[in-house]
């Protein structure tokens, strides 16, 4: 006859153990995964801090500086931030940095959401998406060139114009006019993009979801609101971002298109963060002021980071599993 001894005395403790210190020993997979962790992130993170830390810092520390890129660096502190908000012009380019992200990229995704609603229901919407496309797939610099013989006064816009009657056509390039033409050209170049890919996340849905809208009586833009807008939302957030970043980083399309109908620099109306930096570091007639562009680098990285933290925190939703 076998005996059965119980021993209540080790394995309660050891249990016991484990509940005091609230969590229990890794398994091997966890182990070995944590082992492989650092000797493949190790890479990307040396990467990340050569490319972006490093240089951030150093654009941090020489916005302090007073400095020609040439001759001794003299200190100033946080003069040269006093003295970005006391340009008029840094004022006038951040304010059109924000029209361009907020005004641009709100009439960009109204357009896009639009044409979603249209060309989910069409047939031959992958051609119809190729050709939206098209336009982003070309350089900036050839919209702005475009633009110096296409709106000049004598250009073909106008004689157009003048063929239908318009004695007296707009003055498409002058300095008031600058700000609602490159909106429209971005919008235009920009559309198609965001479209094409708000579109990949709509022909991942399932099809039995709009079959049943349908049988319920929904209509197109019920359908849409109910169905794709929050099925997609996760790449609709993804495309706020990069639609903020990237209207920041609007350089040439301004450089051009503002300075096609005259040599040099576009007027300082139509100036945005990145061409004030630009002027700030190469300016025609002066000696360069690294100190006071990178100071307004930094406060365009400080704005760019900001307002993609905000989109994220208003943009948050609960994933819907499907």
């Amino acid at each position: 006859m076998a005996t059965t001894i119980d021993s209540p005395s080790r394995t309660p403790g050891v249990r016991e153990g484990a509940r005091r210190t609230g969590r229990t020993r890794p398994g091997a997979y966890e182990r070995q995964r944590r082992r492989t962790f650092w000797p493949f992130t190790a890479p990307a993170l040396i990467v990340y801090a050569v490319m972006f830390l490093a240089p951030v810092g150093f654009a941090f520390w020489t916005s302090l500086y007073k400095w020609d890129g040439m001759s001794p660096m003299q200190w100033r502190g946080l003069r040269n931030y006093q003295q970005l908000f006391q340009d008029p012009v840094f004022r006038a380019s951040l304010m059109n940095t924000l029209k361009l992200m907020f005004i641009g990229g709100s009439i960009t995704f109204v357009i896009s959401f639009a044409l979603t609603l249209v060309l989910r229901e069409m047939r031959a919407k992958l051609f119809a998406r190729s050709v939206l496309f098209f336009p982003s797939l070309i350089n900036g610099m050839v919209f702005g060139i475009a633009a110096g013989f296409l709106f000049s006064p004598s250009g073909p816009v106008n004689q157009a114009l003048r063929f239908f009657g318009v004695t007296t056509p707009p003055q498409w390039l002058s300095s008031d006019n600058l700000i609602p033409m490159i909106i429209g050209t971005l919008v235009w170049t920009a559309t198609g993009y965001y479209t094409s890919i708000i579109m990949a996340a709509v022909d991942q849905i399932p099809p039995y979801l709009y079959e049943a809208a349908e049988l319920d009586g929904a209509n197109a833009f019920q359908r849409f609101r109910h169905i794709t807008l929050p099925c997609a939302w996760d790449v609709i957030s993804v495309c706020a971002v990069l639609w903020t970043v990237s209207s920041v980083k609007i350089f040439e399309l301004i450089l051009l298109f503002g300075g096609s109908s005259g040599g040099g620099y576009p007027p300082a109306q139509s100036w945005n963060t990145a061409l004030y930096v630009y002027a700030e570091a190469f300016p025609q007639a002066t000696i360069p002021r690294l100190g006071t562009a990178t100071a307004a680098a930094i406060v365009s990285l400080l704005m760019v980071t900001v307002v993609t933290l905000v989109l994220r925190r208003l943009m948050r939703r609960d994933p819907i599993e499907y």
